[in-house]
């Protein structure tokens, strides 16, 4: 919990695109100011000299609080250089203003002050500088593989109009996109006007398979002396682009007291709701990164692919035993909320992964130990 001081202006603001609506309570909640200021440096300067006056006009400090948007980093960086206290706004946790019945910018502002005052505000996460640029970079690569995946599907699907079947093999590398592109021209069944089309779609695999690799490029730079990155390329199945992204999206391990705070960051427990003596437990939460959830399942994804020399493995052990009763799709969850366990202990104690740990036969011996 934060210590206020005595004397404390508390600023509510609601941060939009074009414009920010501030509210400036005292300690006793009288309303000292209320305005709107653009989100351009003339706004922004405007408002800091407005809070700087409230200081020496009341001896008191002033305390900020946004919620987390696009530009809410920005924002905050902002105020933090002139030394005041800013807290960003958790909005999952605080539902307050989006089920308001009465909701307007300064009502907002108002409540937030007013939140802020108490100390009640849930405070959200936000990562450094460097992690937010390698999120960015991991995102562009995410959606340039999207977008391959399409175009790859597209060429599939004409060329199966003309009842050519190709295989995925064939557009693997520049070479075989080149001969697929050459014997175009020739082939009776496809038309004049098709073979332009087919031509630039594969001419556009090509470029989006060269702004891969350079951020791919890129990202390897990041985290080229990343102790982290480099600790979770120990566990079998985990390479560069997935250790990268679990490492972005989950920062400093130590803001996580407990491994299963780190899972339902992931998003990867299940929602529970227990009411006097019934309960009910269902499918996962899903909060946290997307990015990051999706690299945990790629991560089971390639230790499966291992299986067979991880057999001894309990994690793998029990995937299989749950396999054959809940399936794959719920046992491949189970798989990845167990090994977010595993990768907590590898970052927290700056560890490599250690196999022999998770053996059927060590675990057993420590058991009977105890």
């Amino acid at each position: 919990m934060v210590n206020w001081q005595n004397k404390t202006v508390s600023v509510g603001i609601d941060l939009h695109k074009t414009q920010f609506t501030v509210c400036a309570i005292t300690s006793k909640k009288e309303i000292l100011f209320e305005a709107v200021y653009n989100t351009e440096t003339e706004g922004y300067k405007s408002f800091i000299s407005r809070c700087h006056s409230l200081e020496e006009e009341y001896g008191a400090h002033v305390s900020m609080a946004i919620e987390a948007t696009s530009n809410a980093r920005y924002f905050r960086n902002l105020m933090e250089n002139e030394n005041f206290f800013i807290v960003v706004i958790n909005t999952l946790k605080f539902k307050v203003i989006t089920q308001s019945a009465k909701k307007t910018d300064k009502r907002d502002a108002f409540t937030i002050a007013e939140f802020l005052l108490k100390d009640m505000l849930p405070e959200s996460y936000l990562c450094d500088q460097e992690t937010e640029e390698l999120r960015k970079l991991i995102c562009e690569r995410l959606d340039l593989v999207s977008l391959i995946v399409r175009t790859k599907n597209r060429i599939h699907n004409m060329m199966l109009g003309y009842g050519i079947v190709t295989t995925a093999a064939q557009f693997q590398s520049k070479k075989k996109r080149l001969l697929l592109l050459n014997g175009l021209e020739n082939h009776a069944l496809i038309t004049k006007r098709t073979v332009p089309t087919l031509k630039r779609l594969i001419q556009t695999l090509d470029i989006l398979n060269e702004q891969v690799k350079q951020i791919e490029a890129l990202i390897e730079e990041f985290t080229l002396e990343d102790e982290d990155t480099q600790l979770l390329q120990t566990i079998p199945g985990i390479g560069k682009i997935t250790s990268t992204t679990i490492r972005a999206y989950v920062g400093d391990i130590n803001r996580f007291e407990t491994y299963k705070q780190f899972a339902a960051y992931c998003g990867l427990t299940p929602f529970v709701k227990f009411s006097n003596e019934k309960g009910f437990t269902g499918h996962i939460t899903k909060n946290g990164p997307v990015e990051l959830r999706t690299s945990m399942v790629q991560a089971v994804m390639g230790m499966l692919r291992l299986q067979k020399s991880l057999r001894y493995m309990s994690l793998i052990n029990d995937y299989k035993r749950m396999k054959k009763n809940k399936g794959s799709g719920k046992s491949i969850i189970a798989f990845a909320r167990k090994l977010s366990r595993v990768i907590y202990a590898i970052l927290k104690n700056k560890t490599p992964f250690d196999i022999d740990r998770l053996t059927v036969d060590y675990i057993r011996r420590q058991t009977e130990a105890v």
